[in-house]
């Protein structure tokens, strides 16, 4: 079972750092290649760029929380949220 697991591609789990600015200040951000490739995904779904789209998050989260702790805690789950619902469509595909 864990080979699928461990036998994965490393460039997958490999950090990335990427500049971007969020509510007009300059950061970085660090994720692992896979999420920036599914955060890539939504937003091309969303027909903006990734620095717009993270941002645009951003600022909504400031919004409902008033605060953003762990920012990229929160990115890595909005991929998990977006694979969540792809799954049941791509697991629908495939028995059909």
């Amino acid at each position: 079972m864990c080979r699928i697991f461990a036998g994965q591609d490393p460039s997958d789990y490999e950090p990335e750092t990427r500049s971007l600015r969020l509510n007009g200040q300059s950061t970085s951000i660090r994720l692992e290649r896979s999420f920036w490739d599914i955060l890539d995904d939504i937003a091309r779904s969303e027909g903006v760029s990734t620095p717009a789209f993270v941002s645009k998050l951003h600022s909504e989260v400031l919004e409902l929380r008033g605060e953003t702790r762990n920012f990229t805690s929160l990115l890595r789950c909005a991929c998990l949220v977006r694979l969540r619902h792809t799954l049941p469509t791509v697991q629908l595909e495939a028995a059909e």
